[in-house]
């Protein structure tokens, strides 16, 4: 049986209260739908974080598919000794690139080690102490251990500022024109402590909103339009200081001809 999902009536109700603009995102969006993913152990999490870095969707499936078949492990999580022991050529030969080869074969012998905590340990420790440890994994930045820290450990005062739709969504809440920087998501973000990873999931949802889509469409219209009317107006600057840079003789006999 499944444990059961967090309750996040409190830190929705927290939100609502400390942020004028809360209220509103809340409303478009509906309940807090944060998943945590019990069913995944820490390795595991790390292993298809890294597996699925800058692949789409399904091709990352079918890698992670590949991977975990050729491991003998259909249905079953794999475990860091597997990895460990699997031949290289074997991973390779599931879709692994030779970099995600080298980080998955690091983060399983960092498991064992103990430098990836596992449980009880991880539980007593802090974000930064979690982010600390795990980054020391080849192919695993902060934001990775982030997303471990709040899709599987359920974590509930992280803020992802490196995260692009965050920021997209904080944009959308803000009516800012421009992507907040990183200072102004902390200065923002100070407001709703202790609940800053649920602000950061009505921020996911902002941002995939069809009226955002659209406003940033338009925005991106209206740049490339501004953008191409400065070239055209640089390609006629140019063409008159060419003009220009004619010897009045010669510019004459061209006009004559």
């Amino acid at each position: 049986m499944e444990p059961k999902q967090p309750d996040w009536t409190d830190a929705v109700e927290h939100l609502r209260a400390c942020d004028q603009r809360m209220p509103a995102i809340i409303e478009r969006i509906g309940p807090c739908r944060l998943h945590i993913r019990h069913e995944h152990s820490i390795f595991y999490t790390l292993l298809r974080s890294i597996i699925y870095q800058q692949l789409a969707g399904k091709a990352a499936a079918a890698i992670m598919a590949r991977v975990e078949a050729c491991l003998g492990t259909p249905g079953r999580l794999p475990e860091p000794q597997q990895i460990v022991d699997a031949p290289d050529e074997t991973l390779r030969t599931a879709g692994l690139s030779r970099n995600k080869l080298l980080a998955v074969k690091d983060l399983a012998a960092k498991t064992l080690d103990g430098t990836v905590p596992g449980w009880p340990e991880i539980e007593a420790m802090t974000e930064e102490e979690i982010i600390e440890r795990c980054v020391q994994v080849r192919g695993i930045g902060r934001w990775t251990v982030e997303m471990l820290l709040i899709f599987r450990l359920g974590r509930l005062d992280v803020l992802p500022v490196d995260d692009y739709g965050v920021r997209k969504g904080m944009q959308y809440a803000y009516r800012m024109r421009q992507l907040p920087t990183k200072k102004q998501m902390l200065k923002l973000g100070q407001r709703w402590r202790p609940y800053r990873s649920v602000a950061s999931w009505y921020f996911w949802r902002a941002s995939e909103l069809p009226e955002h889509k659209e406003r940033t469409a338009r925005k991106r219209a209206a740049e490339k339009k501004i953008a191409a009317g400065k070239a055209r107006g640089a390609t006629s600057a140019r063409e008159v200081a060419r003009e220009k840079s004619v010897p009045r003789k010669k510019r004459s006999t061209r006009a004559s001809r």
